[in-house]
């Protein structure tokens, strides 16, 4: 029988593809797609706002659309303003609160200083003083004036005493969180280097809690202004507190709104210091 059996074929590889050609947009760079969140300044966007608030409450006034009594326009503030520094009130009414402002915060953020920074180091500090402080420090401060009155008397000393006392607790806080949150490393560094106490106090403890003890003074002055306000309005001749409560009781709008105005740029006054002051103590950063 003829053989039926075919031959093996020898084996061959397939042909190689041509490589698939990359596209073109492959090599241009990837546009950025993350910067939709990114925080970027506008001051220009603060100013056109503030601009266009201004013009409309003038148009408003002018057009008698809001009645002068309720909501005078800015023009007549100015002019009212412009009549409380021809006659010298403004200086009297300012020069009262600030001198109250600036004994109190002075005696409020020294002692909270001192309460924070024993908080912060001693163990036994801490455990007196944080029950003391989470329980005294709800208490609106300006409810105690009237007990303020009857110990101190109607004078400066009770708003002295109202104003330190409101200033006392959070500068305690901050300055104990601030000391609270000093690396333990860095501590244990100075100590490894056998660094005297004091030593470690100042070149260690108090440049790192610096930062948080200042932005406490941010707050506290903030607290001392609107209690200045309050205590001049309950018991008090001059300030700019009793100024803008006379101002109300006799429907003199443009008047109280150029007291709060002032209280306004004051407060400003008082942030930029601050700032300054950051910049001073904190050169090192």
């Amino acid at each position: 029988m003829p053989d039926t059996t075919e031959a093996p074929r020898p084996m061959t590889r397939p042909a190689p593809q041509p490589a698939a050609q990359a596209p073109a947009s492959a090599s241009r760079p990837v546009r950025f797609r993350g910067g939709g969140f990114v925080a970027e300044p506008r001051r220009w966007a603060a100013l056109l706002a503030f601009v266009i608030a201004i013009a409309a409450w003038e148009a408003s006034g002018r057009l008698r659309l809001v009645s002068p009594l309720f909501l005078p326009p800015p023009s007549a503030i100015l002019l009212a303003l412009q009549g409380l520094v021809a006659d010298g009130s403004l200086a009297r009414n300012l020069a009262a609160s600030l001198m109250r402002i600036g004994v109190g915060w002075t005696l409020g953020t020294a002692a909270g200083v001192l309460v924070g920074f024993a908080m912060g180091i001693w163990s036994i500090a801490r455990a007196i003083g944080l029950p003391a402080v989470s329980a005294l420090f709800p208490i609106p401060k300006i409810a105690l004036l009237p007990l303020f009155i009857l110990w101190l008397g109607i004078g400066e000393a009770s708003k002295f005493a109202t104003i330190g006392l409101g200033v006392f607790f959070p500068t305690v806080i901050a300055t104990y969180s601030a000391v609270d949150g000093v690396p333990r490393n860095l501590i244990r560094m100075g100590q490894s280097f056998n660094m005297p106490w004091l030593d470690v106090l100042r070149k260690v403890v108090l440049p790192g809690a610096m930062p948080g003890i200042l932005a406490g003074f941010r707050i506290s002055a903030s607290i001392a202004l609107i209690l200045v306000v309050s205590a001049e309005m309950i018991g008090a001749d001059y300030g700019i507190g009793a100024f803008v409560l006379n101002a109300g009781n006799l429907m003199l709008t443009d008047q109280l709104l150029a007291g709060v105005l002032v209280l306004s740029l004051l407060g400003l006054a008082i942030g930029t210091a601050l700032s300054l002051l950051e910049k001073t103590l904190l050169k090192w950063r």
